[in-house]
């Protein structure tokens, strides 16, 4: 990251236009040239911060998980008496709301797309691991020892588990099917109420 406030602009601006490219074009066409066109600075300036689209498309991904979790911060920063069932809607409903709203976050999400073949760099970790830290102080969960690593899994599952499944809402309806978001929520709490209850 650059500690520069006019290197910052510029990285966020070459983000920004990688974000908007994705919607465009895709992944696959998606090029470093492109991406400098789009901000307006010299293509250099891209090579200064990345060597390729994988590590553009990388740096978006945490960019966005760092902005899915401030936007929980906020939500729960309102809620503060909030029950972990309503924790949960939070966490499902920011992100519906980037979902459907953050530029290029249909395809990047917190992680590169890639081909089926190639090895996972496993975001659904990244984001189990992050609503963990984010969560565990406010549910009143241990972070370490057996119960620390039983919510690890149990917030893993339900990543995953909601990853899927939100996955279909948007297959059904481009805007996300509110049955199968609804359906969603309701197995989260199911399960998590094991673990959280």
């Amino acid at each position: 990251m650059p500690v520069q406030r006019r290197s910052a602009e510029r990285l966020g601006r070459i983000l920004d236009a990688c974000a908007e490219l994705l919607d465009e074009i895709g992944y696959e066409e998606l090029s470093t040239r492109a991406v400098a066109e789009r901000a307006g600075v010299p293509i250099g300036s891209v090579y200064r911060f990345f060597d390729n689209k994988r590590a553009m498309a990388e740096a978006l991904a945490r960019r966005n998980l760092d902005e899915y979790a401030g936007r929980i911060e906020a939500r729960l920063g309102a809620e503060e008496s909030a029950d972990w069932r309503t924790v949960m809607d939070v966490v499902v409903d920011e992100y519906l709301a980037m979902k459907r709203g953050a530029p290029g976050f249909g395809l990047v999400e917190f992680g590169v797309p890639v081909p089926a073949t190639a090895p996972p760099d496993r975001p659904n970790h990244l984001v189990a691991d992050r609503l963990r830290e984010l969560l565990a102080a406010r549910l009143g969960v241990a972070e370490s020892g057996e119960d620390g690593e039983r919510m690890r899994m149990a917030m893993l599952i339900a990543v995953e588990t909601a990853d899927a499944l939100l996955r279909l809402a948007f297959r059904v309806d481009p805007a996300g099917d509110p049955a199968v978001v609804a359906e969603t929520k309701e197995l989260l709490r199911g399960y998590l109420a094991r673990v959280l209850d």
